[in-house]
């Protein structure tokens, strides 16, 4: 069994805090905790993303994000395509689910 040595126990001890900083750097440039992730993902990581970012009050839901930003597709495509029924029954479908997510989280819009 291999033994870490004490330069490395010092870095690890300096880590989580160097890993805090760079993801609140990214929160700040507007990913969601999806694509932080994905930018991190090589690295030993022992503190969660969303913890750190519901901490400093940045985290953003990224499934209502996504939601709320194909919502906003679909109304611009209707706006051109008045006579789109079945872009019509999406949008009511995805109003539907939106409005189910903050219900469950108690959100207001």
């Amino acid at each position: 069994m291999r033994k870490k040595s004490e330069h490395k126990k010092e870095s690890e001890e300096k880590e989580p805090a160097e890993m805090e900083n760079q993801i609140l750097d990214l929160a700040k440039q507007g990913l969601t905790s999806e694509k932080i992730g994905l930018q991190l993902k090589g690295k030993n990581r022992k503190i969660k993303i969303n913890k750190i970012l519901k901490k400093h009050n940045i985290l953003q839901e990224p499934d209502m994000l996504n939601l709320k930003k194909k919502i906003e597709e679909l109304k611009k495509h209707l706006t051109k395509h008045k006579h789109d029924y079945r872009t019509q029954r999406t949008l009511l479908g995805k109003e539907a689910k939106l409005k189910k997510l903050e219900e469950y989280r108690k959100i207001k819009r």
